[in-house]
């Protein structure tokens, strides 16, 4: 018979989570004002809310980490961090930061002014934040084909190359500091963007002298896509295909918290020694001396090992495979999310599940509540609490889609876990006729709000 999958790694040290009454959830969330970040991480038995600094290190990268050289400049784990980015990346120049948000505001501190355009595929809460920070606009130029959730097709992360064009013909080019290429869409569901369609953005890109910005926080799960879907690229290694995918970038951010599978750590990385020049005085400001950023020498050298980990086969099919799998029990109990399954992560159709509460009532937000209530689960809404509010009118964005993220974190958790919360979701699913209100603001940052809003039951 055929031999079933398991997993490309073993146990050696475990971390005791505990569970909770519904009384005591519903306690903790009301104190947390209904806000999910809110929560203290003891009150959550399964902690979805981020796959990002929540996975579990290898045993290579510990001893990495034994070995870090903390010397204020010129840190040996600097250059061993420097090393991996030139061997996996391509890329000449790098600058480390603390995490990717960092490495966003060390570049848009020198490319981005008022006024300008970043077209791009569903720019992320942070990327956005830091453009309309700036008072320039993000222009979302994703395909139509990812707004519908149960659309199948193998590449939906990917830009629509005609509304791409129709920007960068409508702008001039010293308008458009950057096109912003998200690999995977985090926002469109942890969906893929296919070889092919980076090489036709970075055409775009080369035919309107406009830069490429790739944001990397997932590439090697993207790169796997690239190997399981795309044709011409099953016998390629995954170093191949990442060599291929950064060949056609200028630039490239990454929250190294994610396919690196560190704790802490990010970088932005450069093709120009001009632009990486230029940056280094926003890096020394802001971060620290070049060498280090924000960064320990421990967690630059867990980094370059995690890249050279985040990059097998072996370890991402294992990991996709779990993602998977909570899919396919979601598909037992017919429960709509963005299909196919991503590369990181769940993304639960919360308007098709809730369809009696009010947009203005934060769908993707209560569904999230109801399955803390239900079990412990802790996700991330991807709705109207993250679009924000339109920085000119000042009126609530609501997008087309209201998602429920359940982002997974890497080699953490067991498929005993996929069960728990595939199962707690149906039973929210089952009463979902009972529940048709959500909740209103009571209190909101200007900016990036949904990490710290306060809410309370609509009345």
């Amino acid at each position: 018979m055929k031999l079933p999958f398991a997993e490309s790694y073993r146990i050696k040290m475990v971390e005791t989570i505990k569970r909770s009454t519904r009384e005591e959830r519903a306690n903790w969330i009301k104190e947390a004002n209904y806000n999910l970040f809110g929560l203290k991480s003891d009150y959550v038995f399964i902690d979805l809310l981020t796959d990002s600094g929540t996975g579990a290190m290898s045993d290579k990268q510990w001893s990495a980490m034994m070995e870090g050289d903390e010397s204020y400049a010129g840190s040996r784990s600097y250059y061993n961090m420097k090393d991996a980015i030139k061997d996996i990346l391509g890329f000449d120049y790098f600058i480390p930061t603390h995490q990717g948000r960092a490495a966003e505001n060390v570049l848009y501190s020198i490319i981005i002014k008022e006024g300008d355009i970043l077209p791009g595929n569903s720019h992320f809460d942070t990327t956005k934040g830091h453009i309309e920070f700036r008072k320039a606009i993000p222009v979302d130029c994703t395909i139509d084909e990812a707004s519908d959730t149960q659309l199948e097709i193998p590449f939906k992360g990917n830009v629509d190359i005609a509304k791409l064009e129709a920007v960068l013909k409508k702008y001039p080019k010293e308008q458009i500091p950057a096109v912003v290429l998200t690999v995977t869409n985090n926002t469109a569901g942890g969906q893929p963007v296919s070889m092919q369609n980076i090489k036709e953005v970075s055409a775009l890109c080369v035919k309107y002298d406009v830069p490429l910005q790739m944001d990397s926080a997932r590439f090697a799960e993207n790169a796997y896509f690239i190997k399981t879907r795309e044709e011409g690229y099953a016998d390629k290694s995954m170093r191949e295909i990442v060599r291929e995918m950064f060949s056609y970038a200028d630039i490239m951010t990454m929250s190294s918290k994610k396919d690196a599978i560190v704790n802490m750590g990010g970088f932005v990385a450069f093709k120009s020694e001009e632009l990486w020049k230029s940056c280094q005085k926003i890096c020394i400001m802001n971060e620290g001396f070049i060498t280090y950023g924000g960064m320990s020498g421990r967690d630059m050298n867990a980094l370059a090992q995690g890249l050279h980990e985040g990059t097998d086969f072996e370890y991402l099919e294992t990991r996709i495979k779990q993602i998977e799998y909570l899919g396919q029990k979601l598909d037992e109990y017919n429960i709509p999310y963005q299909r196919p399954a991503g590369g990181h992560a769940i993304f639960v159709d919360a308007k098709k599940i809730l369809t009696h509460v009010p947009k203005e009532e934060f769908i993707a937000q209560t569904l999230g509540i109801e399955l803390y209530l239900e079990a412990g689960v802790r996700g991330v809404e991807v709705g109207a609490l993250l679009a924000d509010r339109d920085p000119v009118t000042h009126e609530n964005r609501y997008p087309e889609l209201e998602l429920f993220r359940l982002a997974i974190p890497r080699r953490t958790y067991t498929n005993n876990h996929m069960n728990v919360i595939a199962a707690a979701l149906k039973n929210v699913y089952d009463r979902r006729e009972e529940i048709t209100r959500g909740y209103e603001i009571t209190y909101e940052a200007p900016i990036m709000r949904h990490f710290t809003i306060g809410l309370k039951p609509a009345e």
